[in-house]
């Protein structure tokens, strides 16, 4: 592979935050409910599908993508949040840009542990899901309502997204 390069960083809290939200259990439970038989780690997605929109529920079944990877396009969803809940232990690689006059910016990529799951903010440019390692199935949340909710972006030039599961 030819063209920029990028190396994608483990997926963090605090490094995704300009994008969207990690979501996963860690540390103690917000909340012990069920006579105290479940943890409940509360509220860790900011969703937000519009005045006109509703949340949805889908199920993607995604084909594993390889590393080093091409990142040709990135899309966004200027009408509602987007989140991938991985419903496999797969890891994921999640490449997001900020925008810049309508296009996206320098692309970042993060690599996902099993057990990680994101949501990413409304108008946020994200490349598609790419499950590592293995191919995984998705609860996907996201925006169900009237209106355009995707615009896409392609590059001159693809670009090579390494990265280590290790």
């Amino acid at each position: 592979m030819s063209g920029p390069r990028i190396q994608a960083a483990p997926l963090t809290a605090e490094a995704f935050a300009p994008f969207g939200d990690v979501i996963e259990a860690r540390g103690a439970p917000d909340i012990m409910i069920n006579q105290g038989r479940c943890g409940r780690f509360h509220d860790r997605a900011r969703l937000d599908f519009g005045d006109e929109g509703r949340a949805g529920l889908s199920l993607f079944d995604a084909e594993a993508e390889t590393l080093p990877a091409s990142l040709g396009m990135m899309e966004r969803h200027p009408l509602g949040s987007q989140a991938f809940v991985p419903m496999d232990p797969v890891a994921m690689l999640i490449c997001v840009a900020p925008d810049a006059s309508g296009r996206p910016g320098e692309p970042r990529a993060f690599l996902s542990q099993p057990g990680q799951a994101v949501n990413l903010m409304r108008g946020v440019w994200h490349g598609v899901l790419n499950p590592i390692g293995g191919p995984g199935r998705f609860l996907v949340i996201d925006r169900i309502g009237a209106g355009d909710n995707l615009e896409e972006h392609w590059f001159e030039h693809p670009i090579t997204v390494q990265g280590d599961l290790s």
